[in-house]
């Protein structure tokens, strides 16, 4: 791997109560690449997503160990420390899970939504960022005479590059998706495979995925996980 390291993971161990689920993890991630983690259901994949951005701090029982450090503007962080708050770790690493989850509000107010929590209030920098979220989506050409309208009245294929938009939308150098085509038919999952292979020269994304024909297509590097530990797997290129 010759690319410069993203993310750098030393002897990570994570369990739910006595289980283990990851065992002894040092993984290396590089810039600007799509890595894919693959493995059967319940191995502990989403698990490990849940350990870059801090999202299993809200799990009764989980219990980390080891050192996550992520690389934001040239410099590396360790994202555990105490100090450094699970809500700017989100802004700049952001995640689309397996069932698209619009809010109950109009397709603008959706992709906004994040830029509110973050304080931004003025309509005109507001627009003009859910436009470019929806265009680096794919979907901007598809809503734009619509954005006032419901967002769970779009289908479901156009419901999960919203959700990729809002995640979009805080400009993150890291998207974390899980499964993130799972739900959807061939047609609207190639779609979504080929706006990430796109996403990939501005951010750095990790993607857990069943599909081993999808991760050859679009991912740079292979991880199975077995047994709490990571084996590097074949690309075909």
């Amino acid at each position: 791997m010759n690319d410069p390291i993203k993310i750098k993971i030393e002897h990570l161990f994570f369990r739910y109560g006595d289980r283990f689920v990851l065992r002894d993890v040092n993984l290396r991630i590089a810039e600007n690449t799509i890595t894919a983690i693959i493995g059967p259901s319940g191995i502990g994949k989403s698990t490990f997503l849940m350990t870059l951005n801090r999202l299993w701090e809200t799990i009764p029982g989980a219990k980390l160990q080891g050192r996550v450090e992520i690389k934001f503007q040239g410099q590396f962080q360790e994202i555990h420390d105490r100090d450094y708050p699970p809500t700017t770790l989100r802004r700049s690493v952001g995640m689309v899970f397996q069932t698209p989850n619009p809010l109950p509000m109009s397709i603008s107010r959706n992709v906004s939504f994040p830029l509110k929590l973050a304080g931004l209030r003025q309509k005109s920098a507001m627009a003009d960022r859910v436009e470019q979220a929806l265009k680096r989506a794919y979907l901007w050409d598809e809503v734009k005479d619509r954005l006032n309208e419901d967002a769970l009245l779009l289908s479901g294929g156009q419901q999960q590059r919203l959700c990729i938009a809002r995640a979009l939308i805080l400009e993150p150098e890291i998207l974390l998706l899980d499964e993130p085509t799972s739900s959807l038919d061939s047609k609207s999952g190639a779609v979504i495979e080929e706006l990430l292979v796109n996403l990939k020269g501005s951010c750095t994304l990790l993607i857990v995925s069943h599909y081993q024909d999808q991760v050859q297509r679009i991912a740079d590097t292979v991880f199975e996980l077995a047994e709490g530990k990571f084996i590097p797997m074949p690309v075909r290129k």
